[in-house]
C-alpha cells in the first residue's frame, strides 16, 4: 500500500510535498488537480478535504491529511529532515509559519498573477508593486540568515528549506523578483538544488 498525493503540478504548495517524498524515496500515487478549474471545490473531492485546497495526501489506512506544512511535518518525523534538538525543531517551525504568513501571501502571489490567466484581472500595477514590496521584506528575512548559514534552521537541510524553497527557487523567472541582492539566498537554492534526491517542480513518481 502506499500514499496517494492529490497535486497541482506547478503549485509551489504541492511541489513542496513531491519534494519531500522524493528526498524520502517514498513510493506514491499522484492525482493531477487543478485549483483553478474548481475541481476542489467539488463534492467528491470536498469529501477528501473539506478546505477545498491541494495538496491533500490520503494515507494508505483511508485517512486523509491536507494543508502542506501539516504534510511535511507528519512525513519528515523520524527522518534527518527534522531535527531531534527540540529547539532547531522550533526553528523549523518558525521559518514554516513565516513562509504561510509573510513569504507566500507575497512571493506566490506575485507568481500566481503572473503565471495564472484567472487571476490576471488582479495583476494591476498597484497590487504587482505592493506585493514586490513586501516580497522583497521576506526574502531580506531571508537573507539575513543565508548570509552567514547554509540552512535556515540548525547545521542541516530541513523542511524548513523545503518550505521555503518552493516558491523562492522561481520567484525571480515567475514572480519577478530580482535577487542579485540576495547572494545568500542564490547560494542557498544552489546547495538545494544540488542535495542528493533533489528533484525539480516538473518530477513526478514513474
Amino acid at each position: 500500500m502506499m500514499a496517494t498525493l492529490y497535486s497541482m503540478q506547478d503549485s509551489g504548495n504541492s511541489y513542496k510535498v513531491r519534494l519531500l517524498f522524493a528526498h524520502l524515496g517514498l513510493p506514491f500515487r499522484i492525482v493531477d488537480i487543478d485549483t483553478t478549474s474548481g475541481a476542489t471545490r467539488k463534492d467528491d473531492f470536498l469529501e477528501i478535504n473539506p478546505i477545498g485546497k491541494a495538496p491533500v495526501v490520503v494515507l494508505d489506512d483511508g485517512r486523509a491529511l491536507a494543508e502542506s506544512g501539516a504534510i511535511l511535518l507528519h512525513f519528515a518525523e523520524g527522518s534527518r529532515f527534522l531535527p531531534d534538538d527540540g529547539y532547531e525543531r522550533a526553528k523549523c517551525y518558525e521559518w514554516m509559519f513565516f513562509e504561510q504568513y509573510s513569504h507566500e501571501p507575497t512571493i506566490a502571489v506575485r507568481r500566481a498573477l503572473h503565471v495564472y490567466e484567472a487571476r490576471r484581472a488582479q495583476a494591476t500595477p498597484e497590487r504587482l508593486r505592493e506585493l514586490l514590496e513586501k516580497g522583497n521584506e521576506a526574502l531580506r528575512v531571508m537573507e539575513k540568515r543565508l548570509a552567514k548559514h547554509d540552512w535556515l534552521a540548525g547545521h542541516a537541510f530541513s523542511v524548513a528549506d523545503i518550505a521555503l524553497y518552493a516558491y523562492t527557487h522561481d520567484a525571480e523567472e515567475k514572480g519577478g523578483f530580482d535577487l542579485d541582492p540576495f547572494p545568500g539566498i542564490r547560494r542557498w537554492l544552489e546547495r538545494v538544488a544540488a542535495a542528493r534526491g533533489h528533484v525539480t517542480i516538473d518530477w513526478r513518481p514513474a
